[in-house]
């Protein structure tokens, strides 16, 4: 089983920073693309921004030049740095991987979900 787990959520005001993180662990062989999510109350869960193995990024509109996707491979773990946040950030956040277990079988994973909140 792979397990993915998300830190670093919390209250933040309008134009802060926050940092949130995301390790993989478990039966592991290779993790391909590693992606942060986010649903607002009463939203659809929207794509935030994408990181192949390769270190290529890819981003929502609403956050480009705002957030940084970033990866460990040595340490399975993937980072959201989040900067100028506003109240429209305001989500749950969830991280998935696309992960090849050890018996070479290739799945889609969820952490738990971390919640932000910018507000003053």
């Amino acid at each position: 089983q792979v397990q993915l787990v998300e830190s670093g959520g919390g209250l933040v005001q309008p134009g802060g920073p926050l940092r949130l993180s995301c390790a993989a662990s478990g039966s592991i062989f290779q993790i391909n693309a590693m992606d942060w999510y986010r649903q607002a109350p009463g939203k659809q869960r929207e794509l935030v921004a994408v990181i192949t193995s390769g270190g290529s990024t890819n981003y929502a509109a609403s956050v480009k030049g705002r957030f940084t996707i970033s990866r460990d491979n040595a340490k399975n773990t993937v980072y959201l740095e989040m900067n100028s946040l506003k109240p429209e950030d305001t989500a749950v956040y969830y991280c998935n991987a696309r992960v090849i277990n050890r018996q070479l079988i290739t799945g889609d994973y969820w952490g738990q979900g971390t919640q932000v909140t910018v507000s003053s």
